[in-house]
């Protein structure tokens, strides 16, 4: 079994990355199981990409591992992009999420049909202990919603709302929102990369 250590605390995303990848011989370790979530990473690049690789070269170095990390983030076209790489610390790291998607429902309050286009982008960075990284990228595109909805995923998934599905990414099943999700597709993107280079 090939085991990987992903850059994240965050069990949610843990959890959806596990469901991703279930089926085959890899075991996906957080920086919790590792023991190792107090270490501090500095996120201060300018795109998702570069922090992405800021958390898993980190890792890697102290590992001597190889280490996936991923930065994730709503963009919301009438906002100029934004939350955008801030998506996690916005309006404050501690700020309830609820909070968070009606302040941006109500910055969107006089926008109409497609002036409420937004995206979620995940970046994917491998690391590996000899300095090499590769980086993958995947989004899916859809509308800010007029209320919260939805009791499953996390974060902004209850505002985001998907014209084809008619719902949002909160109302899908964890099963159907991995298909689609952002972070599914640069997951997906990254194994196939992976496997094609023989890593796993």
């Amino acid at each position: 079994m090939r085991k990987i250590i992903v850059a994240t605390c965050n069990e949610d995303k843990m959890k959806e990355i596990r469901e991703i990848l279930a089926g085959d011989d890899i075991e996906c370790a957080s920086l919790n199981d590792e023991n190792l979530s107090d270490i501090t990473i500095i996120e201060n690049g300018s795109t998702f990409e570069e922090n992405a690789v800021i958390k898993a070269k980190t890792i890697s170095e102290i590992t001597k591992s190889m280490v996936i990390a991923d930065d994730s983030g709503l963009e919301v076209d009438y906002m100029d992009k934004a939350p955008g790489i801030y998506s996690a610390r916005f309006l404050g790291e501690d700020t309830p999420y609820t909070v968070k998607n009606n302040y941006i429902i109500e910055q969107l309050k006089n926008a109409k049909g497609d002036e409420r286009s937004a995206r979620f982008v995940c970046a994917m960075a491998c690391a590996f202990p000899d300095g090499r990284v590769i980086t993958t990228r995947g989004t899916v595109e859809g509308h800010i919603a007029y209320e919260e909805k939805g009791n499953n995923g996390f974060g902004y998934d209850p505002i985001f709302y998907l014209p084809e599905r008619q719902c949002t990414t909160a109302q899908l099943s964890p099963k159907e929102k991995n298909l689609i999700s952002h972070r599914g597709n640069a997951l997906r993107e990254m194994y196939k990369r992976l496997k094609g280079a023989e890593i796993l």
